[in-house]
């Protein structure tokens, strides 16, 4: 439906039809251009073919399609598949509809002749009728031009209201006279009835019977002329009033049509801005629905870069945990390996160092039984007992004759074994002491 206007708005398409129904000899001269001389070509050759058919086709339905009015393309080919079903049905082909037309146009031109010919003598009687109205009409003397016009519309319905009532008042005034001449005419043909009743009965006896007969016959001709002409008058009076009342009304239906098409300009006006704002509005909508889409993309796109970022975040913080446990792990790996180094070469020089005061002490009793027979002093066994408990070497390490004022460290062991002896002596010397 939206493109079947435009299809038809160039009239190739309807050149086709006619051409496939044999009624278009001329369609190798039809163009499919839609440039306007092309569309003037096609539908001006349209035209007599449309009119055999008595599709009703003019300059104005022409327009119509080319400028692709709504509806109209429809309608003419509504048309033309009636006209074209009808001589289908007839059988004739387009010589014999050809053949057929000239009587109907000499049909068609007589009628026409007539209806123009009565419309031209309707006419020019409307016209000597307003003439006559004109010239009855009293001229009303124009305002002076210092006033001003507050209301034009109300001054023009007030001079027409006194032009038609001066109007009725001459025509009452002429009503009057011709009643008036009406009495004076009948009292005249009265009178002269009298008359000729007097003079045929003195005609009677003085005259011939045909002499009477034709003045009676003049006389009744005359009467009868009379009654006409009085007749002629009351139409032409009545058709003037008709006239008058239609020139009324059609000066009413044209101020009317005029404030209607004022009214339907500014509504047309007005519709024509309201579509406008209306379509600013709609771009305006449009824009703010684009702006907000944006607005909520950017928004999505911002939301989705900050989970990235923390994703992005979680996942360096879980490396550098996992790096860090990493390296806490060696750390504390190496620390426990240091620890059981240490361990080990604590536990290693503590056992060394007893083993090697077991080994001394076995070595020293070994030598005093070898030397005393396998007898061994008390107290010199219990003095290496004591040193061998405390840890201390039971051989001499250094001699202590040639003490110096910074002995040294092996010196210093000897001075300590010799307090710890003396500080145990001391000890043992006090015990007994106190029980005695």
């Amino acid at each position: 439906p939206k493109s079947f206007a435009k299809a038809f708005s160039n009239g190739y398409l309807i050149g086709e039809v006619l051409h496939k129904f044999e009624l278009q000899d001329d369609f190798a001269e039809f163009s499919e251009s839609r440039i306007s001389t092309a569309k003037l070509n096609n539908f001006s050759r349209l035209e007599p073919t449309l009119h055999l058919l008595g599709v009703q086709f003019d300059q104005n339905v022409a327009h119509n399609i080319i400028t692709e009015k709504p509806g109209a393309a429809t309608k003419l080919l509504y048309q033309l598949y009636i006209a074209l079903q009808r001589k289908k049905k007839s059988g004739l082909t387009g010589v014999e509809m050809q053949i057929m037309q000239p009587l109907r146009n000499t049909k068609l031109q007589s009628m026409k002749s007539e209806v123009f010919r009565d419309q031209r003598l309707s006419r020019r009687r409307q016209n000597e009728i307003m003439a006559k109205i004109q010239a009855a009409i009293i001229q009303i003397p124009k305002p002076a031009s210092n006033r001003t016009l507050k209301a034009p519309d109300t001054q023009k319905m007030m001079k027409k209201k006194i032009e038609a009532e001066d109007v009725a008042n001459e025509i009452k005034n002429f009503e009057a006279l011709i009643k008036k001449d009406l009495q004076a005419k009948e009292s005249a043909s009265r009178s002269l009835d009298t008359a000729g009743q007097t003079t045929t009965d003195l005609l009677n006896t003085y005259s011939d019977d045909d002499y009477i007969k034709k003045i009676q016959k003049r006389l009744e001709v005359d009467a009868f002329a009379r009654e006409q002409r009085e007749k002629r008058r009351r139409r032409l009076l009545m058709d003037q009033l008709i006239a008058h009342e239609a020139q009324e009304e059609a000066y009413r239906e044209e101020q009317l049509i005029n404030r209607l098409m004022r009214q339907s300009q500014q509504e047309r006006r007005i519709a024509v801005q309201l579509m406008h704002v209306r379509h600013e509005k709609e771009v305006l909508w449009q824009n703010r629905i684009f702006r907000e889409k944006q607005y909520e993309e950017r928004r999505l796109k911002d939301f989705q870069d900050a989970l990235d970022r923390e994703a992005a975040l979680a996942r360096q913080a879980k490396i550098d945990f996992e790096e860090q446990a990493i390296r806490e792990k060696e750390i504390h790996e190496q620390i426990a390996v240091e620890r059981a180094q240490a361990r080990y070469k604590k536990h290693y020089s503590v056992c060394a160092e007893i083993l090697d005061q077991i080994l001394d002490l076995s070595t020293k009793v070994a030598d005093y039984r070898m030397l005393t027979n396998n007898l061994i002093p008390y107290k010199l066994m219990h003095d290496w007992k004591e040193l061998f408990f405390s840890g201390k070497p039971i051989y001499e390490q250094a001699s202590l004759k040639h003490l110096s004022a910074k002995p040294s460290a092996e010196q210093l062991v000897e001075l300590e074994k010799r307090d710890f002896l003396d500080n145990n002596d001391y000890e043992e010397y006090k015990v007994p002491s106190d029980k005695k």
